[in-house]
């Protein structure tokens, strides 16, 4: 379908033309009745066009109509209310600017702000991407470029007593859109799960199915774990080019996007536990002693729906063909690497090389040890780890990189004693968030609600000999020891009471008359 022609273009070019008649005295009458219905006005009208070529040296410059444009002051009080153009209307009245009547000024606010710039008004960044225009890139071939993304499972399942919502991390091939491999993990991944989901991406065997390979290129998010050196080393290793794109553009890798959005809708929704399911009054859940899935029966029902994927599933970028279907008519050839080679690739390695001792390896402040070990003492082995799992190790020989053996680690504690610390540690946790919310509590003062302006009011009033009471004990003050009577006067003694002898004194003497004397 051909594009609409500009008609000011052309309506130029109509008018140059009988401008160059009108000049060689060509024009006829005829030929302006000609113009004027091939753009649906009157004779008279392309006549007042002639007039403006005339007046312009033979270029028709159609005058535009006036219009009223936004001031920068009246954009920054749209932008101040938020895209709310009646609002800053109001505002910008109440304050005596010379504004438009209201329907010339939002007619005015349309024409200066795009839709998106007025939706990023509104929203945010996030609103003002859905306005943006993404290009399709080539599909090229089968592991030519691969996206890979995390994406946070939509259900709460049950691993070992706690409820948690896994995440799969896929990997997915944007020639055949095939899911070439995925981790799920019942925690936010780390570096370990990309490991992980590279290693299940790239290896070919009965388990992992027919797609894989080595790609050229991996297309990831701005996420840490993806662009750690790890990750960087596995892949550049195996000669893979990572390509980072810039953070929060889903348009980006939109075959991996389009997969998370496809078992959010057509798995995670179906399953119990789904967080997004229809809720009651005041956001009660409708059956709220629904049971909860374990992790490893969210594992089979994920690997089911991702064979149902690749196997089942007509994607319209791929013209009703299975992603199984274009994997195998691609003509392209696969580079392959070995099990052993890869294991290698996607483990993290230790910087300087370990000495082997009587005690096996150290390392961590810990002993890992294996039977091949015997007769090695004082031999130097290159260490290799998959990341958080501590208990098992992999060594290697520093001069030939050959894989010498794998090592556990010495004197692991037994299942039930990992979880009776577990429960301790949860106790402890408990007792301290308890602490911290009564001080919390404490600490919050509460305030009177007002219908006038005025300072507010406290409402945490208390009587005189409670906040004295309180006082003493946040001071530790402690009345029975700081009391001193001679601070408090006792009251006169009565007349009948008798008084106890002063012994520092001495007693009377008695009066004698002058004629006793002798």
């Amino acid at each position: 379908m051909s594009p609409i022609p500009d008609q000011s273009a052309l309506r130029a070019a109509a008018i140059h033309r009988l401008y160059t008649l009108e000049q060689s005295e060509q024009l006829t009458r005829t030929r302006i009745i000609g113009v004027a219905d091939a753009f649906g006005v009157h004779p008279r009208t392309v006549e007042k066009w002639l007039a403006n070529a005339r007046a312009n040296n033979g270029t028709y410059q159609p005058q535009d109509r006036p219009s009223f444009t936004l001031t920068p002051h009246m954009l920054d009080a749209v932008a101040r209310w938020r895209g709310n153009a009646t609002a800053a209307w109001r505002e910008l009245r109440a304050d005596g600017h010379p504004v438009p009547s209201l329907p010339t000024f939002h007619r005015a606010t349309s024409k200066a702000l795009t839709p998106g710039m007025r939706a990023g008004l509104r929203g945010g960044e996030k609103a003002r991407r859905r306005f943006d225009v993404a290009g399709e890139r080539d599909r090229h071939h089968r592991n030519y470029a691969w996206e890979t993304d995390h994406v946070e499972a939509s259900v709460k399942v049950r691993v070992e007593g706690h409820i948690r919502k896994p995440w799969i991390t896929f990997f997915v091939d944007c020639a055949a859109s095939a899911i070439c491999g995925l981790a799920i993990s019942p925690q936010r991944p780390s570096r370990e799960a990309v490991l992980v989901a590279i290693r299940d991406a790239i290896l070919i065997d009965k388990h992992h199915g027919p797609f894989g390979g080595i790609p050229t290129y991996v297309r990831v998010d701005g996420g840490k774990e993806f662009l750690c050196a790890t990750v960087k080393e596995a892949l550049g290793a195996l000669g893979t080019q990572i390509i980072a794109l810039p953070p929060f553009t889903p348009e980006g890798k939109g075959n991996v996007e389009a997969v998370n959005g496809a078992i959010k809708k057509t798995l995670f929704a179906g399953m119990p536990g789904y967080t997004h399911a229809p809720t009651l009054r005041g956001n009660k859940p409708v059956d709220p002693d629904q049971p909860l899935l374990p992790f490893e029966e969210f594992v089979r029902l994920v690997l089911e729906w991702v064979h149902r994927w690749n196997h089942e599933n007509t994607p319209k970028s791929l013209q009703g063909q299975t992603p199984r279907q274009a994997w195998d008519a691609d003509p392209a050839l696969i580079d392959t690497v070995t099990a052993e080679d890869l294991h290698t690739y996607t483990l993290e390695r230790h910087g300087k090389p370990l000495i082997i001792s009587n005690g096996g390896v150290r390392w961590r402040n810990r002993n890992y040890i294996a039977d091949w070990m015997h007769g090695r003492v004082g031999e130097n082995v290159t260490l290799r780890y998959l990341p958080h799992h501590d208990h098992r190790i992999e060594l290697y020989d520093p001069q030939t990189g050959r894989h010498l053996g794998a090592a556990t680690m010495a004197g692991q504690a037994t299942r039930e004693q990992g979880l009776s610390l577990k429960r301790a540690r949860r106790r402890e946790a408990d007792r301290l968030r308890a602490r911290l919310r009564k001080a919390e509590k404490d600490r919050n003062t509460r305030y009177a609600a007002a219908t006038r302006p005025a300072l507010p009011v406290p409402l945490d009033v208390m009587p005189e000999e409670e906040a004295l009471e309180h006082l003493r004990a946040l001071d530790g003050f402690d009345p029975a020891a700081e009391a001193l009577p001679d601070l408090i006067q006792l009251p006169e003694p009565d007349a009948d009471w008798t008084l106890p002898l002063n012994p520092n004194t001495s007693p009377p003497q008695p009066r004698t008359h002058p004629e006793d004397q002798p």
